[in-house]
């Protein structure tokens, strides 16, 4: 059977596909960023300066552990999700299996006053969020997870 081509005709490259919404939000992003930049870029270095001058004035500082901690977490998830996803390609299990210990250890990051009610319910929480997540995205909308 010949392909046929002409004006109405779509081709798809499937390998390549996966790619095409992403780069389009990539770039309306940047473009986003840049006009604001551009538009607001002095009045916004001028207040972070204004923050700077505050705390250094009151002796203020920022919370290097959940400010680190942070950092690392995120990284670590998107990092892990792609490694455990590899390993049950196509499953969304990547997303399930390390969404559910970065929401734990997220919440008790940032908890006060941790007691035995608190870690039960981060707990629940970071056990049901991303399963609910998981199963509506994965098996009820066939949207594919890491």
């Amino acid at each position: 059977m010949e392909q046929e081509t002409g004006p109405f005709s779509v081709s798809i490259d499937f390998d390549q596909s996966h790619l095409f919404f992403p780069n389009i939000i990539h770039w309306v992003l940047v473009i986003l960023a840049l006009s604001i930049v551009l538009v607001h870029g002095r009045e916004i270095v001028r207040h972070v300066q204004g923050w700077k001058e505050s705390y250094s004035e009151n002796g203020l500082d920022y919370d290097r552990l959940r400010l680190f901690g942070t950092l690392g977490l995120v990284v670590s998830y998107f990092l892990l999700m792609n490694w455990v996803g590899q390993l049950f390609p196509n499953t969304g299990m990547g997303f399930l299996l390390v969404s559910m210990p970065f929401m734990a250890l997220l919440s008790l990051l940032y908890v006060h006053d941790l007691d035995r009610k608190k870690i039960l319910l981060i707990l629940a929480n970071s056990v049901i969020a991303p399963l609910v997540a998981w199963y509506v995205l994965a098996q009820l909308f066939y949207i594919t997870l890491p």
